[in-house]
């Protein structure tokens, strides 16, 4: 069964937008883990518009699951979480324009880059996972990078498709670029505009071994509580492989 990384960014924008103390990602941290969270995912961003350096100092201390430090290839951050040590360490790209992160990180056009922040990070005892599109010629570049122990699909395209042959199609390419992922020996993990309604499909994917899911949580979680919000998608995600088991 895949576990469940919730991704707790949304929590800091909305503290952020009055930058104030409240609501804290660190309260929501701990709620998701009563919730069933199998780890904590957080984006420090260079411009820092949600996540501070506080809230993952703090993580780093309290998360009891995996702690799973989203981050660009950029020196400042690299130093931080070489220190902080975070369990996980994913490779996304970023531009200051968009309003998440659109689109996996480019491995084949900035494969030295990589593998430099890749090297380092390993080197400081952190598990490297590269947020990649369902690109072949993406997976094949990250096989020749040595130290990453697993490749998160980006599942945004998946996301935006209408239900019916086009979605279809999306998961198709997703379930064929995972066994790809598999082939190469990295660890299955996918993210990216899943929600309560289209996660199922995903998480039946051969291998997947987890998945990293924030907004749709944070949005549930104003109606129902985060607690809550957590333990239902987890209900999901578990609910599909309970009907598979013998």
């Amino acid at each position: 069964m895949p576990e469940l990384g919730v991704n707790i960014d949304h929590v800091a924008t909305v503290r952020q937008a009055r930058r104030t103390n409240e609501p804290d990602p660190v309260w929501a941290a701990a709620l998701a883990e009563l919730g069933g969270a199998d780890g904590i995912t957080l984006h420090l961003r260079e411009d820092r518009r949600h996540i501070q350096d506080r809230d993952l100092t703090i993580l780093r201390e309290t998360v009891t699951v995996k702690l799973n430090l989203e981050m660009a290839c950029e020196d400042a951050v690299v130093e931080i979480a070489c220190r902080v040590k975070p369990d996980q360490a994913t490779l996304v790209p970023e531009r200051r324009e968009e309003v998440t992160t659109e689109g996996g990180l480019d491995v084949a056009g900035q494969r030295d880059r990589v593998a430099g922040v890749v090297a380092r990070l390993a080197e400081a005892g952190i598990s490297v996972s590269l947020f990649l599109d369902p690109d072949p010629a993406q997976i094949e570049a990250a096989a020749n990078i040595e130290g990453v122990a697993a490749v998160e699909l980006h599942t945004g395209q998946y996301a935006l498709a209408p239900p019916g042959p086009e979605q279809k199609g999306e998961l198709e390419t997703l379930q064929a670029v995972g066994a790809l992922v598999r082939l190469q020996g990295f660890a299955l993990h996918a993210g990216h505009g899943l929600t309560y309604r289209n996660v199922r499909p995903v998480a039946a994917i051969d291998g997947m071994h987890e998945l990293n899911i924030g907004h749709s949580i944070v949005a549930r979680a104003l109606m129902v509580g985060f607690e809550q919000a957590v333990r239902e998608m987890k209900r999901l995600i578990s609910d599909h492989f309970a009907r598979r088991s013998p």
